[in-house]
């Protein structure tokens, strides 16, 4: 791989791309603080179609902002969702009259952020919000994608230009109609990638390289290794028949999630440049594929689009998805026809995606396009409080928060080291940028009153939520927004609940408190104990504490942490890493770690150990 870049740190670098970005049309605009762009010519009284994920991949998601496209994207860190409080930001940007329809790739921090976005969308009562899960990865099979369902790769961009385009021309369009349409159009995507070696994150440590003479098939886009080398490297025309024998291949019962009649069904091809192929090869490979779907299969795609869909930085890499139309269109919950549907696949759009050269000659201010956040926007998404509070020693909190944080802050270069190697490396960088927030409202760093002086349990939980929300994006950030929304309420309702009762032991409240919280993370989340994810430390941290105490809570927890190192993943990036590999050969879980880690020096620093 090329570790070579022109920009030699991340820092800033997703903003300052998303600025660039915006320049060609002037009807966009960027919301600097949140990462969100958003079209400022669109028409409330058609459904608002928003999309969104990691930085990395561009153009998706921004460059599909435009006229009969995206109405907006929030855009996360390098290969990390963007926070609830982004996408809740796109929400507001462009409010609906019939309705928001939130369109992701299926991955668990997008799933979580999106997922509770549109939650606290709908629950404010202003948005009318529905949510699309995109997943089209052949390359996860039905076994090891049982819980997780198949990731998402660049079949998706069909889902959202066919989406885009009915929402926006379509008579009358309902949200009914726009949602049936795409959960019909995402049903009927197969894709798979291969990579001639892995991409290089600036300013990261170098990921793992692919040998000279190997090709690796079903990798996916945020450097997570593929479920097969193929060496020696195949020749291009081998490994174009070995990838379409994956999409393609009815007999094989683990990958043949679509069926294609080819006698009649209309097809579309899509092909898509990780971003380090040359354009000659790319145009060569859709050449080949084109020849081998006819003379293999009997398939001659109506429609063809080839390019950067969706990106991978620097990856030699490449993905191929077929979608087919007819049965989209035979689907009960789609109302238009396949003639309808090759429409809006060809409806003109003023995106990025097809607008790049600079067509738009008419220009305004850059400065115009460059706004800040909306004032009181967190505020409309804040549920409302019981007014319950578990009061504490000021003293030995303070000491507790500090601890914890700087012990999780320590842990940061383990947690980057091993989470890497399930392919994508921030859940170090999340739990460290969460310490040290939480260490700044410590300090009273920014204003406000040290967060520890009152003593207050719920002030604590209110400001972790907050900074879960804003700083943490990715999965771990989703889960433990979840989580802390969940306990925070659990918590105030317990203690508003027994204000008249007598006397309630803190032990119990926190116990039951958190068990509440994990039955609610539920709702999100099938992971239980055992499945190789953070709740493996949670889980079993929640029920010990309401039983023995915080002592037993942290002992269940480091036993949790520590029985990773064990376990087979099921669920996330991991299950895709894991899968052929013996459990032993994988490090601990860096979530379920990092949360025990965190955990622990809560204990210490409560009891006055260093």
């Amino acid at each position: 791989m090329s570790t070579a870049h022109l920009f030699n740190s991340a820092d800033g670098l997703v903003v300052k791309a998303l600025r660039g970005l915006v320049a060609y049309n002037p009807s966009l605009a960027l919301d600097t603080d949140l990462r969100v762009v958003y079209d400022t010519a669109f028409d409330r009284s058609k459904v608002a179609l928003i999309s969104g994920g990691g930085s990395g991949h561009e153009p998706a998601w921004a460059g599909y902002v435009g006229t009969n496209m995206l109405a907006a994207a929030a855009c996360g860190d390098i290969f990390a969702s963007p926070s609830t409080k982004q996408i809740l930001s796109a929400v507001h940007r462009v409010p609906s009259d019939v309705g928001t329809i939130l369109v992701i790739t299926n991955y668990t921090g997008d799933c979580l952020h999106f997922g509770l976005a549109a939650e606290k969308a709908n629950a404010s009562g202003q948005h009318k919000c529905r949510m699309i899960v995109c997943g089209d990865d052949v390359s996860v099979g039905r076994g090891g994608g049982r819980l997780v369902g198949r990731r998402g790769l660049a079949g998706q961009i069909a889902v959202l230009k066919i989406m885009g385009a009915a929402a926006a021309t379509a008579s009358r369009a309902s949200l009914d109609d726009v949602y049936g349409l795409g959960q019909a159009v995402a049903k009927q995507l197969v894709s798979i990638a291969a990579t001639l070696d892995h991409c290089h994150v600036p300013g990261r440590t170098e990921h793992g390289a692919l040998a000279a003479d190997e090709v690796e098939i079903g990798t996916g886009p945020h450097n997570e290794p593929g479920y097969r080398k193929l060496k020696p490297a195949p020749s291009a025309e081998d490994l174009v028949g070995n990838l379409l024998k994956h999409c393609l291949d009815e007999t094989d019962a683990e990958r043949a999630y679509v069926h294609f009649d080819t006698q009649k069904d209309e097809v579309v091809l899509l092909v898509s440049n990780f971003g380090g192929m040359s354009q000659l090869e790319l145009s060569a490979l859709v050449d080949e594929l084109l020849v081998q779907l006819q003379r293999d299969w009997k398939i001659t795609p109506v429609r063809v689009y080839a390019g950067c869909l969706e990106t991978s930085l620097n990856a030699p890499a490449f993905s191929v998805s077929l979608l087919n139309l007819t049965a989209a269109a035979a689907d009960e919950q789609n109302p238009y026809s396949v003639e309808e549907l090759k429409g809006f696949l060809d409806t003109r759009t003023s995106t990025y995606w097809e607008s790049f050269s600079g067509a738009q000659a008419q220009r305004r201010p850059r400065a115009e396009q460059f706004v800040k956040s909306l004032e009181g926007e967190e505020e409309k998404s804040h549920s409302t409080t019981n007014g319950g509070d578990l009061p504490v020693d000021a003293a030995r909190l303070e000491m507790a928060l500090r601890q914890a944080c700087n012990d999780l802050a320590a842990a940061e270069p383990d947690l980057t080291k091993w989470d890497t190697v399930m392919g994508d490396g921030d859940c170090g960088e999340t739990l460290k940028t969460g310490a040290l927030s939480l260490l700044a409202a410590v300090d009273g760093t920014e204003g406000a009153s040290p967060l520890a002086k009152a003593g207050s349990s719920v002030a604590v939980l209110r400001s972790l939520e907050h900074i879960v929300e804003t700083k943490m994006g990715g999965t771990l950030g989703g889960i433990l927004g979840i989580f802390l929304v969940s306990l925070r309420a659990a918590v105030e309702k317990a203690v508003s609940e027994n204000k008249n009762g007598g006397n309630v032991k803190d032990t119990e409240v926190w116990g039951n408190a958190l068990t509440t919280a994990i039955d609610h993370l539920g709702h999100y989340t099938p992971a239980k104990v055992g499945d190789r994810t953070v709740m493996d430390t949670l889980i079993p941290f929640a029920q010990a504490i309401g039983q023995g105490g915080f002592k037993a809570g942290v002992e269940a927890a480091e036993k949790g942490a520590e029985s990773t190192r064990k376990l087979t993943p099921k669920l996330g990036r991991a299950t895709y890493v894991g899968a052929g590999k013996d459990a032993s050969d994988l490090p601990p879980d860096p979530g379920a770690w990092g949360i025990m880690v965190a955990i622990r020096g809560l204990y210490n620093g409560w009891q006055g150990e260093a």
